[in-house]
């Protein structure tokens, strides 16, 4: 292992001081543990959250531990929103002069029924892909200005629903499943970050893009959106699950460690739900060049954005 028998740890990452972060999220569960580590360390972090009152109180939090001069903030945005989007992101670039890596962390999952936005997208698709997909473009030069990085926050359910996207019907207007539409959000979010690797090298950028997932961590990411079946397994889990801390160190290491490898995927290694830190397998499928081409230029048209690194 590369990081040793106990993995990667915030204890490998020195001062950041003078380095910014951006995390979608951020105001609860991995995000707000990731915004701790990399305040900690010095550096300054921008949160992009929906809610406005728990950004406040976040940034309390934080201020009441690190001290009140520590460099946190907020920008509102909600990622079920295009138009959101694109506000939070001309404010972000009007207000933060650098980029050293987007955590690509916000996510909702198992909605019991089917839901679309308001630009008609079934929710989970909605939020945890195309919103990224919009910010991500919208923030790029400006993470490319610092030699950054992006990191994507994946999950395991990727692989455990059609292990496809449903270009013929990616809402699931027919035969909708909470599991399948999770799993079928999360596979596009890895998909488009590993097209997005082969793009940037293709390109001779400097950005690096990586992929990871908090395993099996105590966030409130079920909430009461799930139908109860999946309310109750959720808690069931919980018993073997890790800190929402520790949950939120693949993300953290992603965008902090130089030196990590392409076409990789990075979380906890035991049974990828807990435990030391590190590479963990990849399903093929997430690299399938067909499917990556369709979705990115679906992704474009969709969110009337066409982006090249």
């Amino acid at each position: 292992m590369r990081f040793g028998p106990k993995g990667w740890t915030p204890e490998r990452i020195g001062s950041l001081k003078g380095k910014t972060y951006v995390i979608t999220g951020a105001n609860g569960g991995t995000g707000f543990e990731a915004a701790r580590i990399l305040l900690s360390k010095g550096a300054r972090v921008v949160m992009m959250n929906r809610s406005a009152e728990k950004s406040a109180v976040a940034i309390e939090r934080l201020k009441q531990e690190f001290g009140p001069q520590t460099d946190v903030s907020f920008v509102r945005m909600d990622l079920a929103v295009l138009a959101s989007v694109r506000d939070a992101a001309a404010e972000l670039l009007q207000t933060v002069p650098q980029i050293d890596a987007l955590i690509c962390n916000a996510a909702i999952a198992q909605i019991a029924t089917q839901q679309l936005t308001v630009d008609g997208f079934e929710s989970q698709l909605g939020v945890n892909h195309y919103g990224h997909f919009l910010l991500c473009g919208l923030l790029f030069k400006r993470i490319e200005e610092a030699s950054g990085s992006i990191v994507v926050v994946g999950s395991n359910g990727y692989k455990m629903g059609e292990k496809r996207i449903r270009f013929e019907d990616p809402n699931f207007d027919n035969s909708y499943s909470a599991w399948n539409a999770y799993a079928q959000s999360k596979l596009a979010q890895m998909i488009f970050a590993y097209e997005l690797q082969r793009r940037v090298k293709k390109a001779g950028k400097t950005v690096q893009v990586q992929v990871c997932h908090p395993g099996a961590s105590r966030t409130g990411l079920i909430r009461d959106t799930a139908d109860l079946k999946t309310r109750v397994l959720a808690i069931l889990l919980l018993a073997f699950a890790q800190s929402a801390e520790k949950g939120s160190w693949p993300e953290v290491m992603c965008a902090t460690e130089e030196g990590l490898e392409e076409k990789k995927y990075y979380g906890p290694t035991r049974f990828e739900m807990v435990g030391p830190v590190g590479e963990c397998p990849l399903e093929a499928f997430t690299l399938e060049q067909e499917q990556a081409t369709r979705l990115w230029a679906l992704s474009e048209q969709k969110t009337d954005l066409s982006w090249s690194p």
